[in-house]
């Protein structure tokens, strides 16, 4: 039995002529394809804060991180304005994602007053890494540095992840890391919350502690390594095929498939090291 898609006059044309675009720039490239540069480096700028601090800053990852939550808060805007009892495409599809998710969180919770935090906490991360990684499924505009300086390359890669880039992972991994204490503290009080960590014996402290320290570890590095690890992977074997048709389907792989699989990982594990610490 076929799958058969049914698309609108608008997505048609849509996928006309972004095929048009993406040959006729592919062919270009063909042509102008130079040495492969700048593979797994970053487009990175020192900004002084003092005569001995300098903040490290990726300008990339800031600009698409806030493109994603503009996109999001107008998608927000736009599913709230045009609820109807008989749902359009657009709402179907959001709450179903919703809906998914808020299940899991309630079947995870023990608390019931604790279940909607958890999800706007579990929704929120899950819907800005989904996108964030699809981004890094669809041609687009990426700036690497090379010897001769910052090069902007159109559709010879992906649009910037910031999910990418292991600050953006690790800065998600420890808010779910303090709020995870903060809701068992709401819960067991901080005298029972502290106790936990002498528990089954005092020996176990220290053990309980780097137990601890190393989930926002495991839990940035992992979503870190899927996305940049394949991002670098699709560029160097674009290189070798000149980025002409293979591109389309390693894109397509690791940005929708692989992009969404570790969007659902991160927000499970959030949710789970959260119920963990309510118990």
């Amino acid at each position: 039995m076929g799958i058969k898609l049914n698309l609108s006059k608008k997505d048609k044309i849509f996928f006309i002529v972004f095929l048009i675009i993406y040959i006729v720039v592919a062919v270009l490239n063909y042509k102008h394809v130079g040495k492969l540069e700048g593979v797994g480096q970053r487009w990175i700028i020192g900004i002084g804060i003092s005569e001995n601090i300098t903040l490290r800053l990726n300008p990339l990852t800031v600009i698409m991180s806030w493109a994603i939550m503009v996109f999001l808060m107008l998608s927000a805007v736009k599913f709230k304005k045009n609820l109807r009892i008989i749902p359009s495409r657009f709402q179907a599809f959001f709450e179903y994602i919703l809906s998914f998710i808020y299940e899991i969180v309630e079947d995870s919770i023990p608390r019931k007053e604790l279940v909607k935090p958890v999800f706007y906490i579990s929704a929120t991360l899950f819907l800005f890494i989904v996108i964030s990684n699809i981004l890094g499924g669809f041609p687009g505009i990426q700036v690497v540095p090379t010897d001769e300086g910052i090069k902007i390359s159109l559709f010879q890669d992906t649009w910037f992840s910031p999910t990418a880039d292991i600050n953006t992972n690790a800065t998600y991994a420890v808010m779910v890391l303090i709020l995870s204490h903060a809701f068992a503290i709401k819960v067991k009080g901080f005298w029972r919350w502290f106790k936990s960590f002498f528990e089954p014996n005092p020996l176990m402290f220290p053990m309980n502690v780097i137990g601890e320290l190393a989930k926002p570890i495991s839990h940035s590095l992992r979503l870190f390594g899927n996305i940049a690890g394949g991002g670098i992977l699709v560029l160097i074997l674009s290189y070798m095929t000149k980025y002409i048709f293979i591109p389309v389907i390693l894109w397509g792989f690791f940005g929708l498939f692989v992009g969404v699989i570790q969007a659902l990982v991160f927000s499970m594990l959030a949710i789970a090291y959260i119920s963990a610490q309510i118990e």
